[in-house]
């Protein structure tokens, strides 16, 4: 992970097991993730909460009951964007009771992140998260080898 530049992370992937228990431990670490970055707190609030909705939802509605599965993060930066994408390799099922709470994860994820993409199929659900960052010093342009920057 590229850590060394404020306001740049360029590539981080990890997993955990799709277990309620494990979704405070992905938002803490994801909290360090996102501590390079020129986010203000409530950016960083909102970034984690769509996050934990994502995979929430894949902890709840990709694995059976008897079913062991992960949960994937990846995040990444690009200039100006942050992404983070969420994957399982489970098969959504809907809840097993009525639902009496929770159905707001997707609408929650919309109104926290720029563009919300989901993508589903047999070998699982991704879910790709993008927020605008300030661009930071990795993100300006660098002049030619040899040549002093522009004022």
């Amino acid at each position: 992970m590229e850590q060394d530049v404020p306001g740049h992370v360029e590539f981080v992937h990890r997993s955990w097991p799709a277990d309620p228990e494990q979704l405070v431990l992905i938002r803490r670490e994801l909290g360090g993730w996102l501590a390079p970055l020129a986010l203000t707190e409530e950016e960083i609030a909102d970034v984690v909460l769509a996050v934990d909705e994502a995979a929430a939802n894949a902890v709840r509605h990709a694995y059976g009951p008897n079913e062991s599965g992960a949960v994937e993060l990846t995040l990444w930066t690009e200039p100006g964007t942050l992404s983070i994408e969420v994957v399982d390799h489970g098969h959504w099922r809907p809840p097993a009771e009525e639902r009496t709470q929770g159905g707001h994860g997707i609408p929650l994820m919309s109104m926290m992140s720029e563009s919300v993409l989901i993508h589903f199929d047999g070998r699982g659900s991704r879910v790709l998260l993008r927020h605008r960052i300030p661009p930071g010093e990795s993100s300006a342009p660098q002049p030619p080898h040899g040549q002093p920057p522009q004022p």
